[in-house]
């Protein structure tokens, strides 16, 4: 990692004339555009690591370039609420010198003996959405320093936002947005991670993005970022899925009561922690309902991370978006 820093209370707005403060729990300090967040123990010391896109939120380029050119930047806290900058994530290029790649997304997992992480990669910065996508797998022994494996077939080049788990059945799963398929979820199975058979479509319906799977009071949940909130899925063997309500129903689409957590929860990760869940999702705290995707930056780009409780009440997933959250367990 480079460019070693310390975590904020407040989003560094730069130009824009000093902090905005708000209740998130972890502002980006180099572009205020922390998203996708992903959290992982370190199996050695403990601590809490958080990953996530490093948005340009502030520079000014046209169209939706600002939105590539990421890298990944990461955090650290030590009970999983007080957060630090650590910098970003190095040696994660195919080659540095050829082309400029964009980075999003990442999912880290740790598979018993190493830390594997399953990567959005696309070969340029630029200023529309038109061009392929594909999921790049590393490995880590320390979190630190990580090694290109190769892509993560899946027959579209059109797929992102990664999500991995083993399975009731044993074998691992790998769950992404299909692009080309309506921004539906597609799964993927391996039984030992050195190769993936796609399975297909198994959530559609409503475009969505970003797809979590846990496991958490005897059921296995899947949610989805439907840009309005998130859809929430429920399965036994954590292949077949059942929406939970009806075609309209999310978590986190009302409006929170925290400073900055007014505007829907989007693209998260959830920590299991005994008989609830941690969910760290990202917000536009100053969002107005506008079109993020304009060539003029302002402070609707600016994005800050949340995190809210999670449990299970008679078979439903239940989020509680105001409620105080509890630490996770220290080191």
């Amino acid at each position: 990692m480079a460019d070693p820093g310390r975590g904020l209370a407040a989003s560094v707005d730069g130009d824009r004339g000093g902090p905005a403060i708000d209740d998130a729990i972890f502002h980006d300090p180099v572009h205020d555009g922390a998203t996708d967040p992903t959290v992982i123990r370190h199996r050695d010391t403990g601590e809490w690591w958080m990953f996530f896109t490093q948005r340009r939120a502030t520079v000014d380029e046209p169209g939706v370039a600002w939105v590539h050119g990421t890298r990944i930047g990461v955090a650290r806290s030590r009970d999983g609420l007080d957060w630090r900058y650590a910098g970003t994530v190095d040696g994660l290029e195919a080659d540095a010198a050829a082309v400029r790649e964009t980075h999003w997304a990442p999912e880290v997992i740790d598979d018993g003996e190493r830390y594997r992480m399953y990567l959005t990669v696309i070969d340029g910065v630029f200023a529309d959405w038109d061009h392929p996508r594909r999921i790049v797998e590393y490995v880590s022994d320390d979190l630190v320093g990580w090694r290109r494996v190769g892509d993560v077939p899946f027959g579209s080049d059109r797929v992102i936002d990664a999500c991995v788990a083993r399975s009731p059945d044993d074998r691992w799963r790998l769950w992404v947005k299909d692009e080309a398929d309506d921004s539906s979820t597609w799964s993927a199975v391996s039984e030992d991670l050195a190769s993936w058979r796609v399975e297909g479509r198994v959530i559609g319906g409503r475009p969505h993005e970003g797809p979590n799977v846990f496991e958490l009071g005897g059921w296995w949940w899947m949610l989805v970022d439907e840009w309005r909130g998130m859809g929430v899925h429920r399965s036994r063997d954590a292949r077949t899925w059942r929406r939970q309500g009806g075609p309209d129903d999310v978590i986190l689409g009302e409006p929170g009561r925290r400073r900055g957590d007014a505007t829907f929860g989007r693209h998260g990760d959830v920590v299991v922690d005994g008989d609830r869940g941690v969910l760290y999702y990202f917000t536009h705290p100053h969002w107005d309902g506008s079109e993020l995707g304009t060539s003029e930056a302002s402070d609707a780009r600016l994005s800050a991370i949340f995190a809210a409780e999670l449990r299970v009440e008679h078979g439903r997933l239940v989020c509680d978006r105001d409620a105080p959250v509890s630490a996770l367990p220290e080191a």
